[in-house]
């Protein structure tokens, strides 16, 4: 290589941590092509989530007429599970395999349980549907089956990001989590926008025998997609060498739990996780009705302002991961995105009684950012609150509180709207007060996230052990 190309190469280099997103999330442990690879779990757990709350929300109720009540149950099977997260990533962190891995067999059994799901899904579905042949089934065959498919899915979504996000906090220097963090969590997104316009352009048009292949290919990709992530990502040698020796037994899950809660900040900050989380997934189900019903927008228009929901959760994660890679304090970074989250309400609240599109698509993109930035706060909050050697047991609480809160706050949000639209049937102008009372209440919870979060910002972090 002559002296020019040396130096062209030099400069392709130093453009990378500059301008090219996460490419300052690479470090000699963990170089950025093994971290690229390690991610491939986040984008096979976010085309899992688009096929259930997405996809498939839309073909059981339209194509396949199944009652929305019972979609909406099935949907919410997978959160049965998130409050087990915490105890997941504790096991995770106190695992002894014979070959010396951690985080690989729970990777491996949350693959399996993902897979399984998705395999059995599109055959439950159409028996739950009692099309064709299927009519003749007791119903019960179906309800079971297609409970059976989405609580399936749901466990191993859940085991697989708890250990794989310990597992990349495992391979990753302390000063890179932010980062890497960051990174695994836009591949999340990317994979589920990607995932959302593939599987709508493979089910259209819509038959039974589309929506077999359409998730079936899902679940051999879950198989591909994780077996190339976790391919020769946790090392061995010194766990093998540990089994090898006697230790003291593990610690129990009540003893770590303890240890991890110690000096009352830790309640404080997962109540705060929880408010915030609730306030900004209150309106997740509720953007494309609000913009179709009241701002009068078209099917295309709706789309994309979902997609500007997402994009903005990409630059809110992308920031927070740049501003965390320079020092600063998670919890304070986490109340900043709180605090946007207040004027981006208010400007889809305002959108409908000044019939304006640009300030709906304004408030939707600040939405996205400020919960990415939220998120993506609270996160390396709860990860730098950890005991040494319990990663995943912070992570799977930080992960069980969020799933929940999000849960919790799609489910209420729709409610609230309902309640709302009903008692205000006689207002010329009552579908657009029924979703600014949920705007108003997702601003108040916003608002008591950061009544919990201020005492911790002047309270110095407890130390442990």
């Amino acid at each position: 290589m002559n002296r020019a190309s040396r130096s062209l190469v030099r400069a392709w280099i130093g453009l990378g941590p500059r301008f090219l997103p996460f490419a300052d999330a690479a470090t000699p442990e963990l170089p950025l092509r093994r971290l690229l690879r390690l991610s491939m779990f986040q984008v096979s757990v976010g085309m899992a989530i688009v096929l259930m709350v997405g996809t498939l929300n839309r073909v059981m109720i339209v194509e396949l007429a199944v009652p929305a009540s019972l979609v909406a149950a099935m949907i919410a099977l997978p959160l049965l599970v998130a409050p087990f997260r915490a105890l997941i990533g504790f096991r995770s962190d106190n695992h002894r395999s014979a070959l010396g891995w951690r985080r690989v067999p729970f990777l491996y059994r949350g693959t399996m349980l993902q897979f399984g799901g998705l395999a059995i899904m599109p055959f439950a579905l159409l028996v739950l549907s009692g099309a064709g042949e299927a009519a003749v089934a007791p119903p019960w065959v179906g309800l079971a089956a297609a409970a059976l498919a989405f609580l399936l899915v749901g466990a191993g979504m859940h085991v697989i990001q708890t250990a794989g996000l310990a597992l990349a906090t495992d391979l990753a220097p302390a000063e890179a989590h932010p980062r890497v963090v960051g990174l695994l969590y836009v591949m999340l997104l990317l994979g589920m926008v990607g995932s959302a316009l593939l599987f709508g352009a493979m089910l259209d048009p819509f038959s039974p025998g589309r929506l077999i292949q359409v998730i079936q290919a899902a679940a051999v990709t879950t198989l591909v997609l994780n077996g190339v992530a976790l391919w020769k990502q946790e090392p061995r040698g010194g766990a093998v060498r540990a089994a090898a020796t006697p230790r003291e037994p593990s610690p129990a899950f009540r003893d770590a739990w303890a240890r991890f809660r110690q000096g009352g900040q830790v309640e404080r900050q997962l109540l705060a996780i929880g408010l915030g989380t609730m306030a900004f997934s209150m309106s997740d189900v509720l953007i494309e009705p609000y913009g179709g019903q009241v701002l009068r927008l078209s099917v295309g228009d709706t789309t994309r302002l979902t997609a500007a929901l997402a994009l903005g959760g990409l630059f809110g994660f992308a920031w927070a991961s740049r501003v965390l890679g320079r020092g600063t304090d998670p919890l304070r970074l986490a109340g900043g995105g709180a605090l946007l989250g207040l004027p981006a309400f208010a400007a889809v609240t305002l959108a409908a009684p000044l019939d304006s599109t640009m300030l709906f698509t304004a408030g939707t993109l600040l939405i996205g950012f400020g919960g990415g930035v939220f998120g993506h706060g609270t996160l390396t909050a709860t990860m730098g609150a950890a005991p040494r050697g319990q990663a995943g047991l912070a992570l799977g609480a930080w992960g069980a509180v969020q799933a929940s809160a999000a849960g919790l706050g799609m489910a209420s949000g729709g409610i609230i709207r309902d309640v709302a639209a009903s008692l205000l049937a006689a207002d010329p102008g009552g579908d657009a007060l029924a979703y600014a009372v949920v705007y108003l209440a997702e601003m108040a919870l916003l608002a008591a996230a950061l009544v919990v979060l201020v005492p911790l910002l002047r309270r110095p972090a407890p130390a442990h052990p």
